[in-house]
């Protein structure tokens, strides 16, 4: 999928459906381990109450563990989004982030538990958080990991 880590951040800041949202990628590191991502207040992504609209706080978390860890894993393996649940803790009226970091430990623990074929759907929580460190939403993103048939 994706070698270099500034090519991915490049094409999702000016993918449309985080362009338009106000979603930018405001880090990620050379090696996919980890990632900031910001979601700034525009008149089109307030809700009826003038905060943050609740599918624009769940997508700005949407697609990065899947990205991060297809790029470590490499094209032996899939890694798909497969479930995702949020939890509106606070509204959110001005600029809010998610950080995702990759460890060794999650990792080993994919490759250990799909090293005979098997799928492996691990969870991971996510804090989207204003700039006071308040928490705005938690959510936990489910994937399905699996290595492709002809690796395994």
């Amino acid at each position: 999928m994706f070698k270099k880590a500034w090519v991915m951040k490049l094409l999702l800041n000016i993918w449309p459906p985080f362009f338009f949202c106000g979603i930018r990628i405001a880090y990620l590191s050379a090696d996919f381990r980890e990632a900031r991502v910001e979601l700034k207040m525009r008149p089109w992504n307030k809700n009826a109450f003038g905060t943050h609209f609740g599918g624009s706080l769940f997508a700005m978390t949407d697609p990065f563990y899947a990205l991060m860890l297809s790029a470590l894993l490499g094209k032996e393996y899939y890694v798909w989004d497969k479930r995702a649940d949020i939890d509106y803790i606070k509204p959110g009226k001005q600029v809010v982030f998610a950080t995702f970091n990759i460890t060794d430990g999650m990792l080993n623990d994919i490759i250990a538990n799909t090293a005979n074929g098997d799928k492996y759907l691990p969870e991971y929580p996510v804090m989207v958080q204003d700039n006071k460190g308040d928490i705005v939403a938690k959510l936990n993103r489910q994937l399905y990991v699996r290595k492709k048939k002809r690796h395994r």
